[in-house]
């Protein structure tokens, strides 16, 4: 079966800490773009970062600049979310997608090969 399996997420405090990850099953992530998107209550879907397949591209969007890390370990088929200074704002489910073929610059959640069912982070104190 192919999927994306988002895990990590939890309760933090402001100011904390979490790891994401993101784990293929069924493909190898090494060829694809990956992103983060995620979703707060109410909102739309939101662009959170990218990576290419050869790590050559990483871009993240500006409210999380500078506090989240996006990496990748391809021998592990992992992609991971350092995130770092966390704060209520960044509550939501955090999803990871893989697309075939297509630019970080492309910030569009349409047109992924495949989505994971997503991992809720609430930071809260």
């Amino acid at each position: 079966q192919l999927q994306l399996v988002e895990s990590g997420g939890g309760l933090v405090q402001p100011e904390g800490s979490l790891r994401l990850s993101c784990a293929a099953s069924g493909f190898t992530l090494g060829y694809a773009t990956i992103y983060w998107f995620r979703q707060a209550p109410g909102k739309e879907r939101e662009w959170v970062s990218c990576i290419s397949s050869s790590s050559g591209a990483i871009t993240y969007g500006d409210s999380v600049k500078g506090r989240f890390t996006i990496s990748r370990d391809n021998a592990e088929n992992t992609v991971s979310l350092q995130m770092n200074s966390l704060k209520p704002e960044d509550t939501g489910v955090y999803y990871c997608a893989a697309a075939y073929g297509r630019s970080c610059l492309m910030k569009s959640q349409y047109g992924m090969n495949y989505w994971g069912k997503g991992t809720l982070v609430t930071v809260s104190s």
